[in-house]
């Protein structure tokens, strides 16, 4: 439950889209909002639906919301498989939350950087004519980001065996769990995490040797039912 905001003229909403400095702007607004004592929305933005986002933008998306429901954000808007330009989705979350500030920030990696340049900042004030803007400015991710220890995710899946839940990289012919797996960087064994989306969740699960060590993460209803035991 939030707690009840003293201003309710004034309302403020941070837009993420990718990367490390979603949770930067998402406490930048907060501390904002906490200084004006008014409602904060986080908006995030994508044109793929939710099933297809991959496990690096998914684990983003998830960081974020724990955060938001962290700081007790009003709402975590996720709009995806947005076909719309984003400028015509910010006037419309805009004017439906009441929003009279809107905070962006600079980054090379999303779609949020173009904001910084005049073109679209432009079109953005045009259309949001009602709203102050803050953009950001991001610091640029270091090598001690603890982010950076996994490599790039691989398509994988996960078969039941007789005692535990394995991960294998070539399609089985038999029902399995299809997601993706990110391998710490500097093992020389199956070690790292494998997500997969089930009931429009993304789910987390930790892969020590190739094995999930942390099964009763798995929902029931997305476990195989048809597996031949191994």
């Amino acid at each position: 439950m939030k707690h009840l905001k003293g201003r309710m003229d004034e309302s403020i909403l941070v837009c993420v889209y990718y990367g490390l400095n979603g949770e930067r702007l998402i406490r930048r607004g907060h501390k904002l909002a906490t200084l004006l004592d008014c409602p904060l929305y986080v908006l995030t933005v994508d044109p793929k639906p939710l099933d297809a986002f991959d496990a690096e933008k998914s684990g983003y998306i998830e960081r974020w919301k724990q955060l938001a429901e962290e700081l007790q954000v009003e709402k975590f808007i996720l709009l995806d498989n947005e076909k719309r330009p984003i400028q015509k989705v910010i006037n419309e979350v805009a004017r439906n939350y009441d929003v009279t500030q809107i905070i962006v920030g600079q980054s090379a990696q999303s779609r949020w950087e173009e904001i910084t340049k005049g073109s679209f900042l432009n079109v953005l004030l045009k259309e949001v004519p009602f709203v102050d803007f803050h953009i950001v400015a991001i610091k640029r991710p270091t090598e001690d980001d603890s982010y950076d220890i996994y490599e790039k995710g691989v398509r994988a899946y996960l078969i039941e065996s007789e005692e535990d839940f394995k991960i294998a990289f070539t399609c089985p012919k038999f029902a399995a769990i299809e997601g993706i797996f990110f391998k710490e960087i500097g093992t020389d064994f199956d070690n790292g995490i494998f997500k997969f989306t089930y009931a429009n969740k993304m789910n987390e699960l930790t892969i020590t040797e190739g094995i999930v060590v942390n099964p009763q993460k798995i929902p029931v209803g997305a476990k195989p039912s048809s597996n031949p035991k191994m």
